[in-house]
């Protein structure tokens, strides 16, 4: 990746934007493994020709500056911390780094940084897929671990929300617990075969023939039905289907229904392949010039 420093950001933050670490061939970290396909094969294809600023990196560089924050801290007799576990998987090698691990509660913990919608909305899934992977990995080489943790880090919580809004977090940080069955690793091993399976096929693809990343891995925010009157700009009423915006016209409560189709916010914010993927190209870009 080229790192760019457009605003002239002090050399010490382009250097932290910098990976020094360099995957083998075949190599796979969880991360990747965890987008959709066509994003993660895009972003290891032009790894190289990717370029991002460090003014767009600034929230990597806090979660950076945390974790080299928590490595200060003194080591438990039977903790690990910022471990690297390769595992063999086919003709691949699944690569794995967890922030710690302490053998004696035979518990992972990992630190992430987010917003704290991401906390009201219970958005858990994917951070406990990573840690089973992790837990996964850990058994492999010999160490139990049936448990793990999220400490959460929201960077735009707010205390004068917290006081007064129901359900928004006291706290910007807290725990996030997760227990894993053997049924669990049962079924994330059949996962990673059957996703190691489907990237070897994948890669044999030329870009533009790559599957579009589902909605889910887009963050699509959903196609909105709305329910309008003539000389409005405001919608009377947003619904998630067609019929339903129709049946509420049927009532007398509007004239006719204006689709509003939902935005794919990872490619337009977050997907650092997006000028390699026809997709973005086609249907992303050209809606945001238009708009």
């Amino acid at each position: 990746m080229i790192i760019t420093n457009e605003e002239g950001y002090p050399q010490a933050l382009v250097d932290a934007c910098q990976s020094d670490y360099e995957l083998e061939p075949n190599e796979w970290r969880v991360t990747s493994l965890l987008k959709g396909p066509r994003e993660a094969i895009l972003e290891r294809r032009h790894s190289h020709e990717i370029t991002r600023d460090v003014s767009d990196m600034i929230w990597l560089l806090f979660g950076t500056s945390v974790h080299s924050l928590l490595e200060r801290v003194p080591i438990g007799p039977l903790e690990f911390r910022e471990e690297r576990i390769k595992i063999p998987i086919g003709g691949y090698v699944l690569s794995g780094k967890f922030d710690s691990y302490d053998a004696g509660e035979k518990l992972l913990t990992d630190y992430k940084t987010c917003s704290v919608w991401q906390i009201i909305n219970k958005r858990f899934d994917h951070w406990r897929q990573q840690l089973l992977i992790y837990a996964w990995m850990l058994e492999k080489i010999g160490f139990e671990c049936n448990q793990a943790r999220v400490m959460t880090l929201a960077k735009d919580h707010r205390r004068s929300l917290a006081k007064f809004e129901k359900g928004y977090p006291r706290k910007p940080g807290q725990a996030i617990p997760f227990t894993f069955s053997k049924k669990d690793f049962g079924d994330i091993e059949v996962w990673l075969i059957e996703r190691f399976s489907e990237i070897a096929r994948l890669e044999q693809l030329p870009d533009d023939q790559l599957p579009v990343c589902t909605p889910e891995e887009r963050y699509n925010s959903g196609t909105k039905y709305a329910v309008m009157k003539k000389g409005k700009k405001r919608a009377v009423r947003l619904f998630d289907n067609a019929q339903a915006a129709q049946d509420h016209i049927a009532k007398g409560k509007g004239d006719f229904v204006e689709i509003r189709h939902g935005e794919d916010k990872k490619c337009m914010d977050y997907c650092v392949a997006c000028e390699f993927c026809n997709y973005y190209k086609e249907k992303v870009e050209k809606h945001v010039q238009s708009a």
